[in-house]
């Protein structure tokens, strides 16, 4: 099987493309600088944005798997969310269409579907917004009748990068490098996607013979806090300093009014601590059942992707 993969070089995509790889598929690597990147497959550079350029290189593909999107806080221009995160899927699906592509995955989010203690999905953030907003939009080309299955991974943590791609990597770093002033909200419960786990449910949603629309990719169900509970039960790092919500959205206040004096991304935002206040839980029994979904046990998953910061 043939599957153009859109954001092929981001730390999600570039799993999926070694797990295709590895399954005896061919991945098309689609991105900006696919052709630097060095992944298995043939690699297209393009923009998710610009329709024609997509639908080239979904030409000849058996199905698309995308995932790309800007995962970011903060942008000095917020209407890039909408470009990439939206636009982007509209491009994926005009591509599909064209050439009649008889599967599209598309990669959503958790923080796409409403937390636990509210019927609805929040907008705390333009992130989060168009993510709401591209599920509305493959919901809608599903009930249409384009063969758009979605899935809704979980926080997705692992070895690689520590990119905005990878939080839980990233927090493990700078609490580890002693720069990380502080954490909001690590009562609450987040569920630990590991990287393999997700690329491989994606995988098998590519060559389900025939999938549900949507499926729920999550992992372990616990506190941010076992984060740090982790690092210090094995590598001795006392606690992080827990910082009262009031005192975080004080801050991000700051930090959005430096932001948008300098041009320069703040360190926190008002919509990050309203994230925070909420627990995010997954059930993920459909994709285990049907997608072979594995759930990697969050010790092992952390202790590995501690040992690839080595």
């Amino acid at each position: 099987m043939r599957v153009l993969v859109t954001g092929g070089t981001g730390y999600l995509g570039s799993a999926i493309v070694r797990s295709l790889d590895r399954a005896g598929h061919e991945p098309v690597v689609f991105a900006r600088r696919a052709t630097a990147a060095s992944l298995p497959g043939r690699a297209i550079d393009g923009d998710i944005r610009e329709t024609p350029a997509v639908t080239r290189a979904a030409d000849g593909c058996d199905a698309i798997c995308h995932t790309a999107a800007l995962v970011a806080v903060w942008r000095r221009d917020p209407a890039e969310f909408d470009a990439i995160n939206v636009g982007g899927l509209q491009s994926v699906l005009a591509a599909a269409r064209a050439h009649h592509t008889p599967r599209i995955v598309y990669t959503s989010s958790f923080l796409a579907l409403p937390p636990a203690d509210s019927p609805r999905p929040l907008t705390a953030n333009h992130y989060q917004r168009t993510k709401v907003a591209a599920r509305d939009v493959a919901r809608r080309a599903a009930a249409d009748g384009l063969p758009v299955v979605t899935l809704y991974p979980g926080v997705i943590y692992g070895p690689g990068p520590a990119t905005e791609g990878n939080l839980v990597g990233r927090l493990m770093r700078d609490h580890l490098a002693g720069q990380l002033p502080g954490v909001i909200g690590v009562e609450h419960l987040w569920s630990y996607a590991f990287i393999d786990d997700v690329a491989g449910a994606h995988v098998e949603a590519l060559a389900h013979p025939a999938p549900a629309r949507e499926y729920i990719v999550g992992g372990v169900n616990a506190p941010q806090a076992a984060i740090f509970d982790f690092l210090k039960r094995t590598r001795g790092r006392t606690l992080p300093l827990r910082i009262p919500y009031g005192v975080a959205t004080a801050a991000a206040l700051v930090e959005e009014a430096r932001a948008a004096l300098t041009k320069r991304p703040p360190l926190l935002t008002r919509g990050i601590v309203h994230i925070f206040r909420h627990d995010w839980p997954l059930e993920s029994e459909a994709a285990i059942d049907a997608l072979r979904l594995r759930i990697t046990p969050l010790e092992d998953g952390l202790e590995r992707t501690l040992t690839s910061m080595s």
